[in-house]
């Protein structure tokens, strides 16, 4: 029986021994990707006070405004998987995703759209930069058709590289239509977790705008200009998780103002968009998540598993190899043949050594305990030879 258990030990601990080996290398690379099956995220930041360009089109006539509120802006990330599986070309496939992003920014007090955008991009599964891939694609006007493939997507977007370095990264800019740096700037406590903050700079860039929207902006706020240029500054900060890349916290101070070639500048937009408390927490918690997951199967699994399939092993081996001991203790040893038996009638061999202790006489009789020795038919010359005693009321013959 304890060979079969030990050996069921043994075995059990190999498995385990390679199970832990198998972990880091095999296992924990698989969940540091983006995966196919990613859940729909939301995520909510608000502008308090905002100032913003507001086009109203009214039949023929258009209003332009720049009024002053409160805006909130949803971005939803929406994966496609089965995109993913049929869409992307050979050099992509297993290791890029393909996402649908949409982002609305509203008015609080009324509800009205303000700016709204869609996009359809694929994102590395490991570094979540940007993949090359011809079918990308970009509307910011909410019209029909939009043609595929009118952006080319560079650098980080929607978030950073599983176990994100301490170093400078290329963000993209919606606005600008390209990456530009983001510095790192340093380690902050959000909510309990270590996070690596980021800070992308962007300043009096001149946007890409059409001449008919440039006009029709001169001719309301500049109508003594004959042209002009809307001016775009941004800080966009991002507080990102260095384990799984995730943003934790993000932050964008937006600037856009026109500036005719004559006359005073106006601003279009002053918004100050911060993450919802609601969003960090929900982020925090997602980290956290899957921080566990990752090192539960990138650090903890190998070692439990290690330490387990050790003693496993070690406890298997010991009971196959161990001797009999404790059920030989408890058992008679064999007879030994003696090459020469004492006879009846040998001389019993006497220690000479020893004084001979006088052995107590037996008391027999009819009414004792005693069973009489039984009667013997010899009788012997031989004086070393014991006689039979006598029983009561006879007399001992020689």
């Amino acid at each position: 029986m304890k060979l079969r258990v030990g050996a069921a030990l043994f075995g059990l601990g190999v498995l385990l021994l390679v199970f832990a080996a198998g972990l880091p290398f095999y296992v924990a690379p698989a969940v540091t990707k983006l995966p196919y099956d990613l859940e729909p995220t939301t995520s909510v930041a608000e502008a308090k006070n905002a100032r913003f360009l507001k086009i109203t089109a009214t039949g023929s006539s258009v209003s332009i405004e720049v009024p002053q509120g409160d805006l909130v802006s949803n971005v939803e990330v929406i994966p496609q998987p089965d995109d993913t599986k049929d869409r992307l070309p050979a050099e992509l496939k297993g290791d890029a995703v393909i996402w649908d992003v949409y982002q609305t920014v509203r008015r609080t007090d009324n509800q009205d759209v303000v700016s709204q955008y869609s996009t359809e991009l694929a994102l590395y599964r490991i570094s979540g930069a940007a993949a090359s891939w011809k079918d990308q694609w970009l509307n910011e006007t909410g019209a029909d058709g939009t043609p595929v493939g009118n952006v080319k997507y560079t650098g980080q977007i929607y978030k950073f590289p599983f176990g994100t370095d301490k170093r400078d990264y290329q963000i993209f800019d919606r606005d600008l239509k390209r990456a530009t740096p983001a510095k790192f700037v340093g380690t902050e406590k959000i909510k309990g977790i270590e996070a690596y903050r980021f800070e992308q700079r962007i300043e009096n860039e001149v946007l890409a705008t059409p001449e008919s929207s440039l006009q029709t902006l001169v001719g309301k706020f500049a109508p003594g200009a004959t042209s002009g240029q809307i001016v775009y500054s941004n800080i966009r900060t991002v507080w990102v998780d260095p384990v799984t890349g995730s943003y934790v916290n993000v932050r964008e101070q937006q600037h856009k103002e026109l500036r005719p070639n004559t006359g005073t500048p106006t601003v279009l937009l002053d918004a100050d968009f911060n993450y919802t408390d609601d969003t960090v927490s929900r982020s925090v918690e997602t980290v956290k998540d899957n921080r566990f997951k990752i090192g539960l199967i990138s650090f903890w699994g190998p070692i439990v598993s290690g330490v387990l399939g050790l003693i496993a092993v070690v406890f298997g081996v010991w009971l196959v190899t161990r001797p009999e001991g404790g059920t030989a203790r408890h058992r008679a040893e064999p007879a030994v043949d003696d090459p020469t038996p004492t006879r009846v009638d040998q001389e019993p061999v006497r220690d000479t050594d020893t004084v001979e202790q006088p052995r107590p006489q037996p008391v027999g009789g009819p009414l004792s305990d005693e069973i009489p020795p039984a009667s013997t038919n010899w009788k012997s010359e031989d004086p070393t030879v014991p006689t039979q005693r006598p029983a009561p009321g006879e007399v001992e013959q020689r």
